[in-house]
């Protein structure tokens, strides 16, 4: 191939490659008008929203990631954090029409995939435990919301138009048509209906309930040695 042709080729596909972004920002912009009732115009939504900065960010990212150049990918990266607050690692895999609202916290890590249409509030984290290696992140489905301050840890499914409860802590996989809340999350809602009822003011405290199973096993102790010394005697 000549040059002249290899310079062609190049150019064709930039061009491509723009026309693919523009196309993407016009979703996300849309994305957002359907879903922020506080959303005015669509050039407000461009220049001002933190959300739509840092997946625009990412999107440039993630093209330098995909062609090698992890470097320039970090860079674009970084410079998103300190403009927006939100980390996402240009290796994490993003679908169309994600709407990050508000955005400040979050994070989204290398082996994270996100499916079409999800919703993603400020103080979420899709991490890993540490404990795994090569596929480390959630992956999460199409249409799924996760509420401000959920975490979402470890390499497991969040199915498809599912809810995360606001503080929730997921470790394990959920399935679709299920709300999880709670801490470590369990499901709560199936297809609409209540799986158990959830009572986040009455939580039990995992800790005065095992002093209180150490007390009893103390009582009894120690009335078997009592009755043990009283045998003796």
């Amino acid at each position: 191939m000549s040059l002249f042709k290899l310079f062609t080729f190049i150019n064709k596909l930039a061009k491509f490659e723009v026309i693919f972004m523009f196309k993407r920002i016009k979703e996300d912009i849309a994305a957002v008008m359907e879903r922020d009732p506080a959303a005015r115009n669509p050039f407000e939504i461009f220049f001002l929203y933190p959300g739509v900065k840092a997946i625009r960010m990412y999107r440039r990212a993630h093209w330098f990631y995909k062609h090698k150049c992890k470097f320039i990918a970090r860079a674009i990266s970084q410079k998103a954090v300190r403009k927006t607050g939100i980390e996402i690692h240009p290796g994490a895999t993003i679908g169309r029409r994600l709407v990050i609202d508000h955005g400040v916290g979050v994070v989204i890590g290398e082996t994270a995939e996100i499916g079409d249409d999800c919703l993603i509030y400020q103080g979420v984290t899709l991490g890993g435990t540490g404990k795994d290696v090569g596929k480390r992140h959630p992956t999460i489905g199409n249409n799924v919301m996760i509420s401000s301050g959920a975490k979402v840890l470890g390499p497991f499914k969040v199915g498809d138009n599912s809810r995360i409860a606001s503080g929730a802590i997921v470790l394990e996989e959920v399935p679709p048509d299920c709300t999880a809340a709670g801490v470590p999350a369990r499901i709560v809602r199936r297809n609409g209906a209540k799986v158990a009822p959830l009572d986040q003011v009455h939580i039990p405290d995992p800790v005065s309930e095992q002093l209180c199973r150490l007390e009893c096993r103390i009582r009894q102790l120690e009335k078997a040695l009592e009755e043990k010394e009283q045998d003796k005697n």
